[in-house]
């Protein structure tokens, strides 16, 4: 089986852990006939395709979608899709109720390796996303041309998703199922309006010309909208943005729900969210309301994607814990970005510490925290694997300096570093950060699952529950295996929860107990 080889007339028939869709080659030739292909792209279980190998391994081979020979029985047109068929929402003629099914035996079989450990698992049914349509309250298009022998296509100006698999192409739409009506009709006059003005689109290949990206925010409780427009401010033919803003304006007289209007203003090589802002319309930040919660969410702001669906997430990670037991209960909320979910634990716990890398959505946690009310928070910005090993050092040994505690081994290269020494400057003080043995931990790592150096250290803390929430079932599976193998804690249940209808992804939350 050689690279590039089109296998012809394969059955889909099941997704797989990693996003992989599973299907056997079918050969007259005895030593390959059923092996495994594991299939990237966008595929439905049941349909008859075409697949190009990318590897051929001993045991499988993983190969690309080409095309579809034949639709799958359960494929379904959308009845409200008026937009077509596009990247980032792959399974929308999938019906949801057959959506449900994939992504829960998705979960099932991520938690094949597991059972090799706790050979009886309680997963509960899979929670819906209260809405299956116009859900994401974030989307960013992209500026780009798609020009292209292979697929006929000669287009200068296009405004959407990359095409998957090819970076350097981006497709035209003129909307998208995944958001609102109204968000929709905002993003077309955008568009409209700078395929009026004449001037190019941003060229990946080249690092020039001028419209890069569209943002779009939208507070689904609150129903205020944030706009951010990308452009290269350094491109020659433009001598000022005062078209921009005029625009933008007016656009915002049209729309009363628009709040916040932002140029970025973007000359980076990259194609990355590096940007200089400019404030031309409205307020710093929108508000959106979630259980009991406000938040400001500004421009950088991290936050769930599906207001509803956030909340239904953060319902069923609450009701892990019985809430009696947390009275008195120290919280470790891990890689929860602007601590969102350890703002939801905070009114019935002691103390919630929130631990996150990025330094902007510590800053946001700890102004939303504020905005709240909550008092019984603190948010240290850094690495996970960091925090705990200082955190279990604190407490271990309680070691004193100049009568004061040393509670940041970050704030110091090593710690060789910690000496009688120490400036004021460079030891944290103690009356802000009491930190004491925590009871309950909350992790949500990203993808690519919890560090190595963190998975040990979670096992040392001996609390009597674990909840692990996770993006990524393959990770989640990953890590579930080493925390079994290596401790004395059990999965009490398993529980899927759908936040990405028409796509392939889901969060999956388990709770661990030490038995």
């Amino acid at each position: 089986m050689k690279k590039n080889e089109i296998l012809k007339n394969i059955e889909v028939e099941k997704l797989v852990f990693g996003w992989k869709w599973f299907a056997r080659l079918k050969s007259d030739n005895k030593d390959i006939d059923g092996k495994a292909i594991f299939i990237s792209g966008g595929v439905i279980p049941g349909s008859i395709v075409n697949l190009r190998v990318l590897k051929s391994r001993k045991d499988f081979i993983e190969a690309q979608a080409q095309e579809t020979i034949k639709k799958s029985p359960i494929e379904k047109t959308h009845p409200n899709n008026i937009y077509g068929m596009q990247a980032g929402c792959g399974w929308v003629n999938i019906p949801y109720e057959e959506q449900l099914k994939i992504k829960a035996g998705q979960i099932e079989e991520s938690l094949f390796h597991v059972r090799k450990f706790q050979p009886e698992l309680h997963i509960k049914p899979i929670v819906a996303s209260p809405l299956v349509d116009n859900y994401r309250n974030k989307i960013e298009f992209s500026f780009g041309k798609f020009i292209s022998e292979k697929w006929g296509k000669n287009e200068h100006f296009n405004v959407w998703f990359h095409k998957q698999w090819e970076f350097s192409k981006i497709e035209d739409f003129d909307g998208t199922i995944l958001i609102s009506e109204l968000a929709n009709k905002i993003y077309k006059e955008i568009k409209d309006f700078a395929v009026s003005s004449w001037y190019p689109v941003y060229d990946q290949f080249n690092q020039e010309w001028f419209f890069r990206h569209i943002v779009l925010r939208q507070a689904f409780f609150t129903n205020q909208i944030m706009i951010i427009f990308w452009v290269n401010h350094t491109f020659p033919w433009v001598k000022n943005l005062d078209f921009l803003e005029i625009f933008f304006q007016n656009l915002a007289k049209k729309y009363s729900e628009i709040a916040s209007i932002y140029l970025s203003l973007n000359d980076s090589k990259a194609d990355t969210a590096i940007w200089e802002l400019k404030l031309i319309y409205g307020k710093e930040y929108i508000e959106e309301k979630l259980l009991w919660l406000t938040f400001n969410i500004s421009p950088k702001s991290f936050f769930q994607t599906n207001s509803y669906g956030a909340e239904k997430l953060y319902s069923e990670v609450l009701s892990q814990v019985d809430e009696k037991s947390l009275k008195d209960a120290t919280v470790l909320d891990l890689y929860w970005w602007t601590g969102t979910i350890g703002m939801v634990f905070a009114p019935h716990s002691k103390k919630v510490i929130s631990v996150e890398l990025v330094k902007d959505a510590s800053e946001d946690g700890k102004s939303n925290a504020l905005k709240n009310g909550i008092k019984n928070m603190d948010f240290v910005n850094a690495k996970v694997e960091d925090f705990l090993e200082q955190y279990l050092w604190w407490n271990s040994q309680k070691q004193k300096v100049q009568g004061r505690e040393i509670l940041s081994k970050w704030a110091y290269k090593n710690v060789s570093d910690w000496d009688n020494n120490l400036s004021d400057e460079e030891i944290w003080s103690f009356s802000e950060f009491q930190w004491e043995k925590a009871e309950l931990l909350i992790i949500d790592p990203p993808r690519a699952g919890m560090h190595p150096d963190a998975l040990p250290n979670i096992l040392k803390f001996k609390t009597k529950n674990i909840i692990y929430v996770s993006c990524n079932p393959a990770t989640l599976s990953r890590d579930l295996a080493y925390i079994l193998q290596n401790s004395d804690y059990k999965i009490m249940e398993v529980t899927p929860v759908d936040m990405f209808p028409h796509t392939s992804h889901i969060e999956t939350i388990v709770k661990l107990e030490r038995v």
